[in-house]
């Protein structure tokens, strides 16, 4: 029985790629005689001809498709958006500079065949990065993986194929401010990696600057643990105690040797503890309650501005 597989690629200036991803993808899909090809672009607001290349594309080929957003919403919300319009027997994500290699959708197809709901791709090394963004990627991991309770394997990619079971569970999380991995973890269902080597992008460069992984780090931590605010509450209580400690030291001082400076050590000591502190409080707890009032506002995760 002839099985229909959505490919859903979220798209930002991927002028040069879009032709050579679908050439890669179509002779994947030649030899997986049981299987038929739909792919969804999602144009993500590309400033290039990205969105004349997938037209293109359609013009040769009816199972194109392609998701034109009103604006460039980021890849998550690409994603979302794909996968909510997108109509299959079977799913699958990934990126298209080709670093995600389409030479794997067989082993994930015989994956899911064999019983699995959701197979993926995890990267075993970051050949080609810089050491700073790779040391700081396998940190995140790392860390994440200690104050989570929602595992997430290292080197983990957003490329994999999934059943409907799977999707609608990744779609049923319509929360604004979303973090891939950490939802592709927390639905569970039985799931199976795949390792491969780092592949550098064919063209262009990436719209992912150091800066801006930070911050999707950052939101991949608040978004899925509570235990910057249980580090924050222990760093209150400690500090409190290191302070009393510290007063009662001076206070004992000053009354058996005198005070030179009466008060001046204590209070300013005191102030710079106490004062970093609550910034440091006020800075994480601004972190949740941002995403509380992004949320409460209830947008939609994206606009189309056209869809074909």
């Amino acid at each position: 029985m002839l099985k229909d597989v959505a490919i859903v690629i979220p798209s930002h200036n991927e002028e040069e790629n879009v032709p050579l991803i679908y050439q890669a993808l179509t002779d994947t899909f030649a030899k997986l005689p049981n299987y038929r090809l739909i792919v969804w672009f999602i144009n993500d607001g590309s400033t290039d001809g990205t969105l004349c290349a997938i037209k293109t594309l359609q013009e040769q080929d009816t199972n194109v498709h392609y998701i034109n957003m009103a604006r460039a919403f980021g890849k998550e919300a690409g994603m979302y958006a794909g996968l909510s319009t997108a109509k299959a027997d079977l799913y699958a994500v990934m990126d298209a500079d080709l670093q995600d290699p389409p030479a794997m959708i067989p082993d994930m197809l015989a994956g899911i065949e064999a019983g699995y709901d959701m197979v993926g791709a995890a990267r075993t090394d970051r050949t080609g990065e810089p050491p700073i963004r790779s040391f700081f990627s396998n940190m995140f991991y790392k860390i994440m993986n200690k104050i989570s309770e929602t595992p997430i394997v290292p080197g983990a990619r957003d490329f994999r194929v999934m059943t409907q079971q799977v999707v609608d569970a990744v779609l049923s999380m319509s929360e604004h401010n979303r973090f891939s991995k950490g939802i592709f973890g927390w639905v569970g269902f039985n799931t199976k990696y795949l390792p491969y080597t780092n592949v550098e992008r064919k063209h262009g460069e990436t719209s992912w600057s150091f800066w801006s992984l930070l911050r999707y780090s950052i939101d991949g931590i608040v978004n899925f643990s509570d235990v910057p605010l249980t580090i924050v509450s222990v760093l209150g209580i400690v500090s409190f105690i290191g302070a009393f400690i510290a007063l009662a030291f001076i206070v004992i001082r000053a009354a058996i040797f005198g005070d030179p400076t009466p008060g001046w050590p204590s209070m300013v000591s005191i102030f710079l503890m106490i004062g970093g502190l609550q910034l440091f409080a006020i800075g994480i707890v601004g972190r949740y309650i941002g995403k509380i009032f992004v949320e409460v506002k209830n947008r939609p995760i994206f606009i189309a501005k056209e869809i074909k």
